[in-house]
């Protein structure tokens, strides 16, 4: 039986990208790393892909394993295909804060673009790749296909460039059996290092108190990223508060005043050049509540809130890494993000119109669907309760309680747990 999701992200893919045997990394890749810098623009109807850049580094810290799958089909996907025979060499699925702009009002009468960088393996020879971006009823609605020559004299050479100051924090093992995790500073100036110290190995801390990363934590390496912010702080827009920091991070993304973002994503992957990582968490300077999480992309969270400030890195880590959706619903999009025609991606939430793909093999024998909240076992009891995705209608959730729906809840629903646990497994195994 294929994995969770699984079958969700072929079905987008396998058209386009027949599936093979498995791709062996040292027969195909250097153990170097591309980046691949892209711009997404458009409006709510509109999406436009370009490739601004490219540039390489020694050593891949990415996984080598599953190299052609996708466990999560995720907003977009990249896939590697070698020119000489037409086979999937890698595959990489991830979101991003364009396609969430897309669903805002401002995206239907302002065209915007949005920096989206990525790291690939570098191959040994010649590769095509493809960028797609889907939209919320998963279909195409944009691709690029672009050639990559590894010995092309414009792919910018980084290797030797000094790298930001950092260090370990915790080590489980050699980056090729470890999920690498960049904790970057963010507003920090340089006599307040120590202190991030400090706020990275809480963090560590907050993450290893769940379940499933308290028992696969030795599958994770953590480093220290520290650049230094020219001014302490981060920008509140609302309050009328501007600072020059490492990575220009605001509140008020979308005009939401707890939504907190980097506008340069490629800044963050030029900041963690030579440096060990495949994902990141952003520790922000400040006591305002807030934060994000993008899968694939990075969770950033206030590192002194007095509100909660463990915890809403917990939340946005399961987003950025865990590939789950929000739980939680107010019913205030401008769209809809979950179309009632469309089973979401994200392995924590239904629409029905897929739902063998979900956890219906968790469901306790006689369960309804939906099933009706009762109070009891609020984390445990796996049901379908309806509310999810910002939307009190037509979406569903797999506990009455969970680390992805209420700040206070102290532990991830078995659905979350299980799906983070594969999803571990995918990257290590």
């Amino acid at each position: 039986m294929k994995p969770l999701n699984l079958i969700a992200a072929a079905a987008l893919t396998a058209a386009v990208f027949p599936a093979r045997a498995a791709v062996d990394f040292d027969t195909h890749f250097a153990d170097s790393t591309l980046r691949v810098d892209y711009i997404f623009s458009g409006t709510n109807r509109t999406q436009h892909i370009a490739v601004t850049r490219l540039s390489k580094t020694d050593k891949w810290y990415g996984r080598r394993n599953n190299l052609d799958s996708l466990l999560l089909a995720g907003n977009g996907q990249l896939t590697m295909l070698d020119v000489q025979t037409g086979d999937t060499l890698f595959r990489h699925s991830f979101s991003t804060l364009f396609q969430e702009w897309q669903t805002t009002e401002e995206a239907t009468h302002t065209e915007r673009s949005f920096e989206a960088p990525f790291i690939l393996p570098m191959p040994h020879r010649t590769a095509d790749i493809v960028c797609t971006l889907f939209d919320t009823h998963n279909r195409v609605t944009s691709q690029l296909r672009h050639r990559v020559e590894p010995t092309d004299i414009l792919i910018h050479d980084r290797s030797h460039e000094p790298a930001t100051p950092w260090k370990y924090i915790r080590r489980g093992g050699d980056s090729r059996e470890c999920i690498d995790v960049a904790i970057v500073a963010e507003g920090f100036a340089e006599d307040q290092m120590p202190e991030f110290i400090a706020m990275c190995d809480s963090s560590i801390a907050a993450l290893t108190a769940h379940e499933p990363y308290a028992s696969l934590i030795d599958r994770f390496n953590f480093v220290a990223v520290m650049p230094v912010s020219r001014q302490n702080g981060i920008s509140i827009p609302h309050d009328k508060l501007w600072y020059d920091t490492a990575l220009g991070a605001h509140y008020d993304t979308f005009y939401i005043p707890r939504y907190l973002t980097i506008p340069s994503p490629a800044r963050l992957f030029d900041v963690c050049t030579n440096i060990p990582f495949e994902h990141f968490l952003i520790l922000a300077n400040t006591e305002e509540y807030g934060g994000g999480g993008i899968f694939n992309s990075y969770t950033i969270a206030s590192a002194r809130s007095k509100h909660s400030k463990l915890e809403v890195i917990v939340h946005e880590f399961g987003h950025s890494f865990g590939g789950l959706g929000d739980e939680y619903y107010y019913d205030d999009q401008y769209e809809t993000m979950y179309p009632s025609d469309t089973e979401p991606w994200e392995p924590n939430l239904t629409t029905l119109v897929d739902f063998g793909l979900k956890w219906s093999d968790m469901l306790a024998p006689g369960t309804p669907i939906p099933t009706k909240p009762d109070g009891h076992d609020l984390t445990t009891k796996v049901g379908v309760y309806e509310g999810g995705g910002y939307q009190s209608r037509g979406v569903y959730r797999p506990a009455q309680d969970c680390r992805m729906k209420v700040n206070e809840v102290h532990e991830f629903c078995p659905v979350c747990q299980r799906a983070i646990r594969r999803l571990i497994s995918f990257y290590t195994h």
